[in-house]
């Protein structure tokens, strides 16, 4: 029998499942009808002049709580218009305000709601509560007070599931929400806008959502109570969410000038490298070609006896296989510099500038605090947390990333070797403790005790497998993976754990128990409660269940590292309100923290 905890982290996805497809007594599958705008009675109202919306203030002012919702343009929300705002403070019902196009009308009614927004004293309910935060924003309505974000709790929740309204409300209450392509359109270019569509019909469509929100939120506060992660939401996820809104509002310089230096550059190195690699294969051939690369470095130059294949039957080429033929022929080396060059190009030098907005004259990233099941943030649009800053072309990059003027500076901060730190405290092992307690470099401690020298004694190669190990360690990493990532034999390499747990022994411990945990209750938590669900973690199937192994033992520290960094960032951002420094946090790369802050600030010794 499952444990408790297990069925919790099941059952959404069972009932779902069984919602989806009704089974008749013939056996034969149906799709579900879910609960509809059509058949589930409502009042949902339009609020289109003075004297409505002073009579809806006046009631939403008296609330303890309000659920809201915003209608839009566009989904980039540093860049979009508002068509209209929903609220609801009971199932089944709610009301829609129209926002006119004309910024000033647009200005004057959501001036006459600002005290509604900026009450305190209410709670405000919503759904990926950090957009309409960014949107209401671009119009000067801070929101203020406690906030609930359905999506974020169910992150909470159900880590792995998806979190979208239109999932939540089937999952959850049996209804299937108004789709926004019966009104607009599917995606792409012919997609409508907000704007052009029927008062009645938006008006059904956005007081649904603010109605759902409030629906979810009575739906997920007994769950929170049951995953023990209501602390969590509280005190971590729910205080982050305009600490994010504020990052992404003041988004960072770009010295575009720099980049288009650089692109000219880079241009001239892919010909370069081209040409090198042309004449390294003997024949002429398209590099950007995976089966053609395969091709040529199997079949004409045969680097390797027995290439492994894709499912397709070519050659396999990517990253991973080229690396471990690295020194096998001048050819690899050059096809692995060619594409860094390319996607550098590509992805960063080329498309950065074309991302700047025109409004601030900044990059405007987005946060996403709901994507990792580790509890760490992501960034897209653009992905400002994955810039290569182990190349020299990459470092170079990150230098376009600039102040606003010369009168401020860029500060970076970030925990030193975090993962190995928070497993020092939660395995305990002595040897551990001991080196970051007298401030040693980790990888020169534990090359020093697993290949048995002094300290001052361990060389650059043995530091190298040391740092390997370390951080293999705390994703599981076995003799065969570590002789992989440092091109050695497996009998070296299963020495090397092998002596890394004498000198480590808690290390293995904590390891173990994870794992035992993990079996026991169906799920590993962070220091703070986050919880990683790991349902094939009693698979039958070696390769599953060794994934799920690896993730006891990686989760709980990973997901600590991410809810540090978080709290970290809450902290700071109330010291920044508190103390009215101009000084504002731009970035978060996972263990990092980018802050702009101007010199005035700076002190001096």
């Amino acid at each position: 029998m499952l444990p408790t905890d297990k069925w919790i982290c099941l059952a959404p996805q069972l009932l779902l499942l069984l919602l989806k497809f009704a089974i008749t007594e013939e056996g034969d599958e149906q799709s579900a009808v879910f609960n509809n705008i059509g058949n589930v009675p409502h009042h949902y109202q339009a609020v289109t002049d003075a004297a409505g919306r002073a009579e809806l203030i006046q009631l939403l002012s008296a609330q303890k709580e309000i659920s809201f919702d915003t209608e839009t343009t566009g989904i980039d929300s540093q860049n979009t218009e508002l068509v209209g705002i929903s609220f609801s403070i009971k199932t089944h019902e709610g009301w829609y305000i129209p926002i006119p196009e004309q910024r000033e009308e647009a200005l004057k009614i959501l001036n006459e709601f600002q005290p509604v927004y900026e009450n305190e004293n209410i709670v405000k309910i919503g759904q990926n509560f950090k957009y309409d935060m960014n949107v209401l924003a671009l119009y000067g309505i801070e929101v203020k007070g406690k906030l609930f974000d359905t999506m974020v709790a169910h992150y909470l929740i159900q880590p792995e599931m998806r979190h979208n309204m239109n999932v939540l409300a089937e999952t959850y209450l049996g209804y299937s929400p108004v789709s926004i392509e019966t009104l607009i359109g599917k995606k792409g270019k012919d997609q409508g806008s907000m704007r052009d569509v029927a008062l009645e019909e938006i008006t059904e469509y956005a007081a649904e959502d603010a109605d759902v929100t409030l629906q979810l939120k009575e739906k997920f506060i007994p769950m929170l109570e049951e995953t023990a992660t209501t602390q969590l939401l509280n005190e971590v996820e729910l205080p982050l969410i305009p600490v994010l809104s504020a990052m992404e509002r003041e988004g960072i310089c770009l010295d575009i000038q720099t980049l288009k230096e650089f692109s000219k550059l880079l241009e001239g190195d892919i010909l370069n490298i081209d040409k090198e690699i042309q004449t390294l294969a003997g024949t002429p051939f398209n590099i950007s070609s995976p089966k053609q690369v395969g091709d040529i470095l199997f079949e004409v130059l045969k680097i390797a006896e027995k290439p492994k294949k894709t499912k397709t039957g070519q050659y396999a080429t990517g990253e991973d296989i080229l690396s471990k033929l690295s020194g096998k022929h001048p050819i690899v080396d050059k096809i692995l510099d060619y594409r860094e060059i390319v996607k550098l190009k590509s992805t960063y030098v080329d498309a950065l500038p074309l991302m700047v907005n025109a409004r601030t004259g900044r990059i405007h990233t987005t946060f996403n605090q709901v994507v990792a099941v580790t509890g760490r943030l992501s960034s897209d649009n653009p992905n400002l947390q994955n810039i290569p800053i182990r190349t020299s072309r990459g470092r170079e990059v990150r230098k376009a990333f600039v102040p606003r003027d010369e009168k401020h500076i860029l500060l970076s901060a970030d925990y030193s070797q975090i993962e190995l730190r928070i497993m020092a405290h939660l395995c305990q092992d002595p040897g551990l403790l001991e080196a970051f307690q007298n401030n040693l470099d980790i990888h020169t401690a534990t090359a020093s005790k697993v290949f048995g020298v002094a300290l001052e004694e361990v060389s650059g190669e043995m530091r190298r497998k040391a740092k390997m190990v370390n951080f293999g360690i705390i994703y599981g990493i076995s003799a065969f993976g570590l002789s992989e990532r440092l091109n050695i034999p497996r009998k070296e390499a299963a020495t090397i754990i092998e002596n890394y747990f004498i000198q480590y022994p808690l290390i293995k411990d904590y390891m173990d128990s994870a794992i035992e945990k993990a079996r026991k209750q169906g799920y590993v938590e962070t220091i703070l409660g986050r919880k990683r669900y790991l349902r094939d973690i009693n698979s039958q199937n070696h390769t599953v269940r060794g994934f799920a192994e690896r993730n006891a033992i990686n989760a709980p520290i990973q997901g600590s590292a991410a809810d540090m960094i978080k709290v970290a960032m809450i902290n700071l951002h109330k010291v920044i309100q508190d103390k009215k420094f101009k000084s504002r946090m731009i970035l978060q790369v996972h263990d990092e923290l980018v802050l702009m802050y101007p010199l005035e600030e700076k002190k001096t010794k």
